[in-house]
């Protein structure tokens, strides 16, 4: 069953443009994954409507926006370089790799190897930071990474953020951006790839455990709220708080939020609080101070960070997945309107029908200067309703030959199927006031 339904959001994402595999053609390239055109315009969607949460509407909160490629010493300040491993064991018959402490899929290997007896090797040390050269004389290139996380870029820009602007503490820098890493085992389809993108907010804050915990609490309940304000199922997401052996040694507290996916309740988006970890390391490997000044006391401090970051990808997904809806046949995603990939589709009734199509294209141009639109005058009627209906557009509008007497058209609900009648003098009002 929970194969069944992964196999029917894959099919359908290929089938109507929200994702692809990476460089198919080739034979693909394991762990990385294209957005086509419903899919590049929903994650856009996403990303504007966190950025316009986080930083358009708060007075608390900068954006930045960060190179990929940094200074080798910004990975070795971070602890990256030295920490950012896991352990990976072999299968020596068949030679895939898997996360020593994945028992699960290590049992799920063992148990579906053809009868065959498994001997795996011992666990070795994997770095997940992704290695580039700089230089164009071959054997003289430097050796840097791509970032496998973007906290980095906000750290590293601190000062410069301070500096330059008026903020004061608490604040928050917000960001979103690309991140890579050498996913040993990529799988459950986006879900875990080896480029994703991540959204997140640094906010820095006293060095006060009041403070810790009052916006530690803070930004818990507002990224829950936020997801649950995007249509997300309220059975569908849990807080996990991290335990003692698997939070970082430096983190305070650490929270996931977590999804009832198909193969069970994954993370997703993360709040840590991270204490001084970072701008204390930044400042002893830069040299640079780092520390602010209090006014009122005239003593300098490092401020603490509370991070929430979220995957850019597994919030796709997960949103996919919580608006699949199948019943009686038909097929939709129920996605939050502000989400949907196109706001609305219009079709004339027939594509050889010259005057039903000027008419559409009519309507078609002028609501296409305020939102996306789909135009669609193949086939039938009815499969072009179920396209939009696999894309998640919430409302369709068919121009007929009644429209070219009196100036009304056809309006199709997508959740409910309900159609209505309604004049195109008053078609920007009606649809404006249902995407609100």
């Amino acid at each position: 069953m929970i194969n069944d339904l992964m196999d029917k959001i894959v099919a359908l994402c290929k089938r109507r443009g929200f994702v692809y595999p990476g460089s198919e053609i080739y034979g693909g390239l394991a762990g990385t994954w294209d957005y086509g055109p419903a899919g590049a315009l929903m994650k856009k969607n996403l990303k504007d409507l966190w950025w316009k949460e986080m930083v358009q509407l708060r007075d608390d909160v900068v954006g930045l926006d960060g190179a990929i490629m940094m200074n080798p010493r910004a990975w070795e300040a971070s602890g990256h370089v030295e920490a950012f491993v896991d352990p990976l064991v072999e299968c020596k018959i068949c030679h895939q790799r898997f996360r020593a402490d994945k028992l699960e899929e290590i049992e799920e290997h063992t148990k579906n190897h053809g009868g065959m007896m498994v001997d795996w090797t011992e666990p070795e040390q994997f770095n997940l930071l992704v290695k580039a050269y700089l230089g164009v004389i071959e054997g003289k290139q430097s050796e840097i990474y791509l970032r496998g996380e973007i906290t980095n870029g906000v750290h590293v820009n601190f000062k410069n953020v301070m500096d330059s602007t008026r903020v004061k503490i608490p604040f928050g820098i917000a960001q979103i951006g690309k991140a890579f890493r050498n996913e040993i085992t990529p799988g459950n389809f986006t879900f875990r790839s080896r480029e994703f993108e991540q959204m997140e907010v640094q906010f820095y804050i006293k060095p006060v455990d009041e403070e810790g915990k009052k916006w530690f609490e803070y930004w818990k309940q507002n990224r829950m709220d936020w997801y649950l304000s995007l249509g997300m199922k309220k059975e569908n997401l849990r807080f996990r708080d991290h335990e003692d052996k698997e939070r970082a040694h430096y983190a305070k507290a650490a929270t996931d939020i977590e999804y009832n996916a198909p193969w069970g309740w994954q993370e997703f988006m993360g709040i840590h609080h991270r204490g001084d970890w970072d701008l204390s390391r930044h400042e002893k490997f830069s040299g640079q101070n780092l520390k602010v000044r209090d006014i009122e006391t005239n003593e300098e401090y490092f401020p603490w960070d509370i991070e929430t970051s979220a995957g850019v990808d597994r919030s796709f997904l997960f949103l996919l997945i919580d608006s699949y809806r199948a019943e009686g046949g038909r097929v939709w995603l129920q996605l939050d309107p502000r989400l949907a990939p196109y706001k609305v589709a219009v079709f004339p009734l027939l594509g050889n029908k010259p005057e039903l199509i000027d008419k559409a294209k009519k309507i078609f141009n002028d609501l296409k200067k305020d939102y996306m639109i789909a135009w669609d005058d193949r086939g039938n009627i009815g499969k072009r309703y179920a396209s939009q209906d696999e894309i998640g557009t919430p409302y369709c509008i068919t121009v007929d030959f009644d429209t070219l007497e009196d100036e009304s058209v056809t309006v199709r609900d997508r959740d409910s199927a309900k159609q209505e009648r309604v004049k195109i003098a008053e078609l920007k009002q009606y649809i404006m006031e249902r995407l609100r």
